[in-house]
Order: C-alpha cells, then sequence, then structure tokens
C-alpha cells in the first residue's frame, strides 16, 4: 500500500455526486471482479457523514497501473478527475479498516422466515402473517443502520442493492490482508490521510 490513486468526482446539474458515486463505484467493483483483484483497498478521504466527492485507492505501482490501464472509467471519464499514481505521504494519521456492514434483518430474510413458519405450522393464517410481517418491519427499522453506504446495480439480475460502508478506528500500525472485489475488508487496513 505504498501508492494511491484519487478519483476526484466532479457533479453536475445532470448527474448529482450521490448517483456519480454510486455509478463510478459500480464501475469499479465490476473492473476489481473481472480482475479478481485483492490486493487494491479504498477508502473516501472526504467522509464526514457522507461518503464524499472522492474515492482514494490504494495498492502498489503495477497494481494500480494495470488498473488505470484498463478503462475502468469507461463513459464517466469526463465526469471524474483520476490522479496520476502517487506516493502514500510520509506524515499519516494512521491506518484503518474500512469494510461493509451487513444489516441482521432485511425484507429477503422475512420472506424467507415467513416461509419457513408456514410450513412448520407455526403461523397458519393470513393475520398470523400480517401481525408477523408488522412486528419483524418494527424491528427491523428499528434497528436499522445509519452508516453512509452505496447503492449499486447489480450487473447480473439489474436490481439495486445497499453497501454499507464502516469505517474502522484509526490504528497506529498497518495490518495486512486481502480486500473484496469492492476493495474492503474488515482486517486489511489502508493508510489514512
Amino acid at each position: 500500500m505504498n501508492n494511491y490513486i484519487d478519483v476526484q468526482l466532479k457533479p453536475d446539474a445532470e448527474m448529482r455526486e450521490n448517483v456519480l458515486l454510486n455509478k463510478t463505484f459500480t464501475k469499479l467493483h465490476k473492473a476489481l471482479h473481472d480482475a479478481k483483484q485483492t490486493t487494491i483497498g479504498i477508502s473516501f478521504p472526504n467522509y464526514k457523514v457522507k461518503l464524499g466527492d472522492t474515492i482514494r485507492l490504494h495498492g502498489n505501482k503495477p497494481t494500480l497501473e494495470t488498473l488505470q490501464q484498463s478503462n475502468w472509467l469507461g463513459g464517466l471519464v469526463g465526469y471524474c478527475d483520476m490522479s496520476e499514481i502517487l506516493p502514500v505521504p510520509e506524515s499519516i494519521k494512521g491506518y484503518r479498516t474500512v469494510s461493509r456492514k451487513q444489516p441482521t434483518m432485511t425484507l429477503k430474510k422475512l420472506e424467507k422466515r415467513i416461509k419457513h413458519q408456514k410450513a412448520s405450522g407455526v403461523l397458519k393464517t393470513e393475520d398470523d402473517i400480517k401481525v408477523y410481517q408488522r412486528q419483524y418491519k418494527e424491528k427491523m427499522y428499528a434497528s436499522s443502520l445509519d452508516n453512509p453506504y452505496l447503492e449499486l446495480q447489480s450487473t447480473s439480475s439489474g436490481q439495486l442493492y445497499r453497501v454499507f460502508i464502516k469505517m474502522g478506528e484509526i490504528q497506529e500500525k498497518s495490518l495486512t490482508g486481502e480486500f473484496n472485489y469492492f476493495g474492503l475488508s474488515k482486517t486489511a487496513t489502508i493508510p489514512w490521510f
């Protein structure tokens, strides 16, 4: 993780910042997946409450060069300024993980639970199902995540899904490991600056 590239978003009236961030990240995810790339990590250096207008790609120089040469931004190149490959500054704030946080309760899980409980005879009538749905949804919304998220579009199904982002605590030492095809990891750290 000696190098990085900043991808600065340039939203306009036709393409709002959050829409551009989602589209750019979808393209990055596809590029990392297609290349089976697990050594590039990402961060959001302008993160406050929202993820901000910059995606920072962390990795070694040859890996980042290969990604740059793939023209992964495609048609979004006019909406983004991509920096050269730069060395990580000597003075950094520390290291942190940037990972995915997944909700424990979802509508998909609700459907599965209803199906299972109908089959086992726990839910017998439509009224039972409605009461169970209402109670589950109340719990689900009460415990919903307040993390910032990306809303991505699946290339296989076309459906939208959310990737909630969790910023780990800043720590003194870096930890090596693999990143997933979103550039996220629960264990591997990226330099934070």
